[in-house]
């Protein structure tokens, strides 16, 4: 496949093409994720599928901050790339490293002590809490390898290197696969084996990826001689990453935290629901994942063509990426409406409460025509963000989580649980407003986030 160029190639070629293996990877990863609920509720049984989903929301949570704490950086890297400036780029890749693995540390440790009393506040049905807490207490334990998986595939994104990370997500999900079924199956590990085989998974990933990104940096030596290249972590560029990062988690972490702050009027009508509402929102997270990988693929061809002073380049890939997250919607709506019932069948036993069939049904029959909304939002932000233009586009996300949760909560008791899903698109269509709106005043097109010299 050929490599395009973000700074002189077609705009809707190259966001295309940098897209697609985004798109394909991330598919992989929620396939896996998917997978760990299938695996888990066909042989271990319909409770543990609902621990499994009772976890599920804080544990998205910690992977969206990573991943928008990568992107963060990313934007940094690609204006870095853009400018040409090849110092700067491998120190500000370096400060993202060194700064995502401490926090990872933190966040893993704060996970383990805090995980009961979360799991407690959100109202987890007893049956399946001690489930849910085994499951969490393994996955913190691996959470910097996990982490720092998602930050090392931003990296190889920010350098114009979708490919990487969707070969090594193949073969974590392939391994995965094979570790779910040998622990779970095979071993009778239950919820606690599914949890292992996802961390083995990528944590294999992560060294791996690791050992890629130090080769590939090797090849800007050239670009670079005569250059201070020793420098390993630099405040100044942390601080910027921090600047976009911070919005950028949010952003990423908008449908976790959501899901999270409702899980527990979900919770309150018992583990059935919980069940079908888990089968359900596994396949709203991959149906989200082209419009999620959208957005970051226009979020780099912006950076990296404001860092290199072509802001006109940025608006015609916009109109690109709203047709083409335009078609993506089109047919996922078609795929859903056709086909939601067998879907939902699949992740749960022979014999399961027909309420949990009932909820992920209803869920998926809702949600699939309005895919376009977060797709749009996606692009938009994505643009806000690339720029470094953060003030907007991190009220516009604050927005989008209050609508999903006030309504979920004060509509739920009129409403029942279909108020968790009805509140989702109206939150994504005001947060799409509001980004809409900055865009079309042409502000992000004035942002400046690195120096004009790269080490200065």
């Amino acid at each position: 496949m050929k490599k395009y160029s973000m700074l002189t190639d077609s705009p809707g070629k190259s966001l295309f093409f940098f897209a697609l293996p985004m798109i394909l990877g991330n598919l992989f990863q929620q396939f896996y994720s998917a997978v760990d609920s299938i695996i888990v509720g066909q042989y271990v049984g319909e409770d543990a599928l609902a621990a499994v989903g009772a976890s599920y929301s804080l544990t998205t949570v910690f992977i969206m901050i990573a991943i928008g704490g990568g992107i963060g950086a990313s934007v940094i890297i690609s204006q870095y790339l853009g400018a040409g400036l090849f110092t700067g780029m491998k120190t500000s890749v370096y400060t993202a490293l060194i700064s995502f693995l401490a926090l990872s540390l933190v966040l893993g440790s704060a996970g383990l002590l805090l995980s009961r009393g979360i799991l407690t506040a959100l109202n987890t049905p007893e049956n399946i809490l001690e489930d849910a807490l085994l499951y969490l207490n393994i996955y913190f334990v691996g959470l910097p390898f996990l982490f720092m998986y998602n930050i090392l595939s931003s990296v190889f994104n920010a350098l114009g290197n979708s490919r990487t990370p969707l070969y090594l997500l193949i073969f974590s999900s392939l391994f995965n696969i094979v570790m779910d079924l040998f622990f779970v199956r095979s071993l009778g590990l239950g919820i606690g084996g599914a949890a292992a085989a996802t961390v083995l998974a990528q944590g294999i990933s992560a060294v791996v990826s690791f050992c890629l990104l130090m080769r590939a940096l090797k090849g800007y030596q050239e670009e670079m001689a005569g250059s201070d290249t020793r420098r390993l972590f630099d405040p100044g560029m942390l601080g910027n990453m921090i600047r976009v990062a911070i919005p950028s988690m949010l952003q990423q972490s908008i449908v976790s935290v959501g899901m999270l702050l409702v899980q527990s009027v979900v919770n309150g009508y018992g583990s059935s629901v919980l069940a079908g509402y888990t089968a359900g929102t596994r396949i709203e997270s991959i149906c989200i994942v082209p419009m999620i990988a959208s957005g970051n693929a226009v979020s780099t061809f912006t950076a990296q063509n404001l860092g290199a002073g072509r802001p006109e380049r940025v608006k015609k890939g916009y109109l690109a990426a709203v047709r083409m997250v335009a078609a993506f919607a089109v047919m996922i709506c078609l795929i859903l409406t056709l086909f939601h019932g067998s879907i939902v069948n699949s992740f749960l036993e022979e014999g399961s409460d027909p309420v949990a069939f009932e909820t992920g049904n209803a869920y998926l029959s809702f949600i699939a025509f309005f895919f376009v909304c977060i797709g749009m939002k996606a692009i938009t932000d994505g643009v806000l963000r690339g720029a470094g233009d953060v003030v907007v586009f991190t009220l516009a996300n604050l927005i989008n989580l209050g609508i999903r949760v006030s309504v979920a909560f004060a509509c739920s008791p009129i409403w029942g649980v279909q108020a968790v899903w009805f509140a989702v698109p109206m939150g994504w269509t005001t947060n799409y407003v509001i980004s809409f709106i900055r865009y079309l005043s042409g502000k992000w097109s004035r942002k400046k986030l690195i120096k004009a010299q790269g080490e200065e």
